[in-house]
């Protein structure tokens, strides 16, 4: 019998190399993952389908349930995503120790799901920073001076877009009069670049495990 094949994962992470996306400011700190995504939103381990809960109890002025028609549901016409010029935003921009909380991947799954490729940050939460990189997310830390001018430029100018670059690890605006350098792990930016998960980084040695898999099965038939 030919051992089974390594399998991939139902939603393969998209490379990251440079983005360039509109950006909605978010300016509360402390933004913990039950805010993010809300617990009862938490059944599914799909990582998909989050998306229209996103920051729900902020988004609606209903409580949201698994399974609600949420184009029925009444929109807080104040909150930040729900504003027309922030509609198709990718670039997150947060205040300090976003993602703090319980450590639900969820939360991640919900900020991709919506559509954002980039997070800015002065901080963040250890747990939600690790799940970001994992789930294809870029978490960008920055100084807060360069925050505060970011927030600024978001409110001054309606369409403000940035541009992401992983491989030079900067981020600036689109005519270049700002460039902000960042730090990022080298380890974590090699699969950000590559769109790899865990399951991918383990896929790449897919042979190998074939290799060793054929070999154990033949010397140990028995334990098949």
């Amino acid at each position: 019998m030919a051992p089974p094949r390594p399998s991939g994962p139902a939603h393969p992470m998209q490379p990251f190399t440079v983005h360039e996306g509109l950006v909605a400011p978010l300016d509360r700190a402390n933004v913990d993952t039950d805010a993010i995504i809300p617990k009862q939103f938490l059944k599914s381990i799909k990582r998909s389908g989050f998306g229209p809960n996103l920051f729900d109890e902020w988004r609606y002025l209903d409580r949201g349930e698994p399974g609600a028609d949420n184009a029925r549901r009444p929109l807080n016409p104040d909150f930040v995503l729900n504003l027309p010029r922030y509609k198709g935003a990718s670039v997150l921009l947060a205040r300090r120790n976003f993602g703090c909380g319980s450590s639900r991947e969820h939360a991640p799954w919900a900020l991709a799901d919506f559509g954002f490729r980039a997070l800015i940050a002065p901080s963040y939460a250890d747990i939600f920073y690790n799940n970001c990189f994992k789930n294809g997310l870029l978490p960008i830390v920055l100084p807060d001076s360069a925050v505060d001018r970011l927030f600024a430029d978001v409110a001054a100018f309606p369409g403000f877009r940035l541009v992401i670059d992983l491989p030079a690890q900067t981020v600036a605006t689109t005519d270049g009069s700002l460039v902000v350098p960042f730090e990022v792990d080298p380890f974590r930016k090699h699969c950000l670049q590559h769109g790899l998960d865990d399951i991918g980084l383990t896929l790449q040695h897919a042979d190998v495990i074939r290799a060793f898999e054929a070999k154990r099965l033949a010397e140990q038939p028995w334990l098949q």
